[in-house]
């Protein structure tokens, strides 16, 4: 199978945020903007893949900055790590007052995907390539949170085989 570029799949997605993404103090609600990211990080899997994607996985979701009504909301999403089924993908998200200029970091993500066949198994993945520094970085990191993840699920399993064991 062909291996993929990571801009082949990169996406970049920008919209206003109005009154109904918001509570009445003006704030938008994490919700929303958790929905932008789902959204955005599955174009980017399934750019990828071309094929159906579903979210496997919310490994980190981090908001640093809050966002206002009016604010323009920009995501960046691109592919951290391809693995034989399944795939990480980063996104960051920025939000602009359209006044002042001022563009603030908002939030943070790492997402992982599972393309599916017709069926709903899971398909092999084109394999991902890697061409600067910063990409190998980014894919050292995203590999480490899988393994992280993958030992986690371990736990959880043998918790729930044998309570007496955990603690």
């Amino acid at each position: 199978m062909k291996g993929k570029k990571i801009e082949e799949s990169s996406v970049i997605l920008a919209q206003q945020m109005n009154p109904q993404d918001a509570n009445p103090a003006g704030n938008v609600h994490g919700g929303v903007i958790m929905k932008l990211i789902d959204t955005i990080a599955g174009v980017v899997a399934t750019k990828h893949a071309r094929a159906n994607t579903v979210t496997a996985a919310i490994d980190r979701l981090d908001f640093h900055h809050p966002v206002y009504v009016g604010n323009l909301l920009t995501l960046k999403a691109s592919l951290n790590l391809v693995g034989r089924t399944s795939m990480e993908i980063g996104v960051r998200v920025e939000s602009e007052d359209l006044i002042t200029g001022e563009v603030r970091h908002t939030a943070s993500a790492y997402i992982t995907f599972v393309a599916l066949n017709r069926e709903n198994k899971p398909v092999e993945l084109p394999p991902l390539i890697l061409e600067t520094r910063d990409q190998e970085r980014r894919n050292r990191e995203a590999m480490a949170r899988r393994k992280v993840r993958l030992l986690e699920k371990e736990k959880e399993k043998a918790c729930q085989d044998r309570p007496e064991d955990c603690a």
